[in-house]
């Protein structure tokens, strides 16, 4: 017997972040959208825990218990007394270490496989606090669909959506480092007050209407002039996007994935190829959003 999990990316229409806090983390004020880019979790009874990989950048992804699904199995199995005696195998499609929730969304796919597979009943609560020890983006890649998270982005409000919106995604020649692009976001706004974080009230309205053109105008990443610091080359990945047709572009999460909200899915495809052939970028996808969160298949 076995379970698979379907878990989505995210892209932050808005990530506003607030000053370092004493703990190290940051106090966000983050809006993600679930986009139909998927990473697939299926588990299997096994002798002990064994993680495999297979897909697009596989070769990147850690196979030990550091892995995200490999600690949400753990984490799972040790508060329902279970022994974590099986096989994850992790089927990829979302980019390693792209600012897009890949690994969370691999977390959040094991630990609803291996709710399944135990029968443990764990209630919806109690998966979103294990979700919430994993990492700040582990719990939106339960929910999906389109949130706030505050806190360090693990305490979610569910946000309505009115529309489908349409984006390209340019993929990287290298990753970038979550903990390494807030070092630097710390080291450019040294000596400067950092306002807290809000959410951006014309965004909420946008995507609410479901108006790609207001929500282009209010995008916002406060993380995204570190990721230009550290990979400078994503500035023309930028301007080749939005010369190519984009309403809006932007650094997805802490990167090194670009991404561009395009009107509709014929100008998507359009985009996408202009950019393939620009030689700004590794490869691109399209997606639309949102999308639902970790579904069993």
């Amino acid at each position: 017997m076995s379970v698979t999990v379907r878990v989505p990316a995210k892209v932050n229409v808005q990530l506003g972040v607030g000053a370092a806090r004493p703990d190290g983390f940051h106090d966000l004020a983050n809006v993600f959208l679930a986009v139909g880019l998927y990473d697939e979790v299926t588990v299997t009874p096994a002798d002990g825990l064994r993680v495999t990989c297979s897909g697009p950048d596989a070769a990147s992804v850690p196979l030990d218990r550091t892995n995200l699904a490999a600690r949400a199995a753990l984490a799972l199995a040790e508060r329902r007394g279970v022994e974590p005696a099986v096989h994850l195998h992790i089927a990829k499609d979302i980019p390693v270490a792209g600012g897009m929730a890949g690994g969370s969304a691999d977390g959040a796919g094991a630990l609803v496989a291996c709710d399944a597979l135990w029968g443990t009943g764990a209630t919806r609560a109690e998966l979103l606090d294990i979700c919430a020890e994993l990492g700040s983006d582990v719990p939106f890649s339960l929910v999906g669909g389109a949130a706030l998270g505050t806190g360090r982005g693990e305490k979610l409000a569910p946000l309505e959506v009115g529309g489908t919106f349409h984006w390209v995604f340019a993929m990287a020649e290298r990753g970038l480092s979550t903990p390494a692009v807030f070092r630097e976001f710390d080291r450019l706004t040294e000596g400067h007050a950092v306002p807290a974080p809000e959410a951006d009230p014309a965004l909420l309205t946008a995507l609410a209407k479901g108006d790609p053109e207001a929500l282009a105008a209010a995008l916002t990443n406060d993380l995204q002039p570190a990721a230009l610091s550290l990979y400078p080359e994503l500035a023309a990945t930028l301007a080749t996007g939005r010369k190519a047709g984009a309403l809006a572009t932007l650094v997805s999460g802490s990167g090194p994935t670009t991404a561009f909200l395009v009107p509709d899915a014929a100008i998507a495809t359009r985009v996408a190829q202009t950019l393939r052939e620009s030689g700004t970028c590794r490869t691109t996808r399209t997606a639309a959003g949102p999308v639902p969160g970790a579904t069993v298949l």
